[in-house]
């Protein structure tokens, strides 16, 4: 896994989506308050989610949308729950769409990661 998007839960209860490429370091960095601008004035903040992908350019779509969701869809893709995800990315009435900008059928997409961190696995 070469990049990583990560979530962090912030000291005012905001969240925190980033990407990086070495994802230790700079996780350890927002617990230090270097970070981000963001992180650094929201201190304390807790390592909350993270998932790896094989190219820089999927990795900064995925922070990209996953920056637009709601804090309830953010919290159930911390715990997994794909299904509650997919009827959040429903509950606008909009359907989800390709980066070719064609509808997706939500009951088709499963989000099943490459490879994902829970709560806690980068912050040893």
């Amino acid at each position: 896994m070469a990049f990583w998007v990560y979530l962090l839960r912030c000291g005012d209860g905001s969240f925190y989506a980033g990407h990086t490429d070495a994802l230790d370091a700079r996780i350890a960095a927002h617990l230090n308050g270097k970070g981000s601008d963001h992180t650094a004035r929201r201190q304390p903040v807790t390592f909350a989610w993270a998932q790896g992908f094989p190219s820089r350019i999927e990795a900064l779509e995925s922070e990209r949308r996953i920056k637009g969701w709601s804090r309830a869809k953010k919290e159930a893709m911390i715990v997994g729950d794909w299904e509650r995800v997919s009827r959040l990315a429903c509950s606008n009435g909009a359907r989800p769409s390709t980066s070719s900008g064609r509808t997706v059928d939500p009951g088709a997409v499963r989000a099943e990661p490459v490879e994902a961190r829970a709560l806690g696995a980068a912050s040893r």
